[in-house]
């Protein structure tokens, strides 16, 4: 991924207002480890339920704000395993991610969500740089088709969240 400013990034997000999106805790962009990642995701700072994606797509760069569920939801404890990633996880490490649509459908409350690793550290995961505490699956495709894996998924999620606009 491309290193970005906090403006790059805050201008991104399509599922919030401008005035939101300027109030994002933002994590240290000087500490990330951009060549490394696939999408830029984080948690809000201040400790909430909000997390946070940005991917670049060919026609830009888009950012969404998801909403995670907390950590004692039962219906966390019954997926372990990042649809993103495909990375199995124990206990809350993966939680389900919902994110307001786009547009006139979020205006009206539409939503969508997937489950995903609770820090959104799935290229890291992917490239073996963090382990998650459970064994990865043994797969039998190269490092490169995860990491397509990963990104188409998240596509596809990010479609899901634009429709409508």
């Amino acid at each position: 991924m491309t290193p970005m400013t906090a403006d790059e990034i805050r201008g991104a997000f399509v599922n919030c207002s401008k005035g939101e999106a300027k109030r994002i805790g933002m994590p240290n962009l000087d500490a990330l480890p951009w060549g490394d990642l696939d999408f830029l995701g984080w948690r809000d700072p201040s400790g909430s339920q909000r997390a946070y994606v940005v991917v670049e797509r060919s026609a830009g760069v888009v950012g969404l704000v998801l909403r995670q569920s907390a950590s004692s939801d039962r219906m966390v404890r019954r997926s372990a395993m990042c649809q993103l990633c495909v990375t199995p996880h124990s206990g809350d490490g993966v939680t389900m991610s919902v994110a307001r649509k786009a547009g006139t459908a979020g205006k009206k409350g539409d939503s969508t969500g997937l489950y995903v690793c609770r820090d959104l550290a799935c290229s890291l995961y992917i490239r073996g740089k963090k382990v998650s505490g459970v064994p990865r699956l043994r797969e039998t495709i190269s490092m490169e088709a995860s990491v397509a894996r990963c990104r188409r998924n998240l596509d596809q999620f990010v479609d899901r969240v634009l429709i409508g606009a």
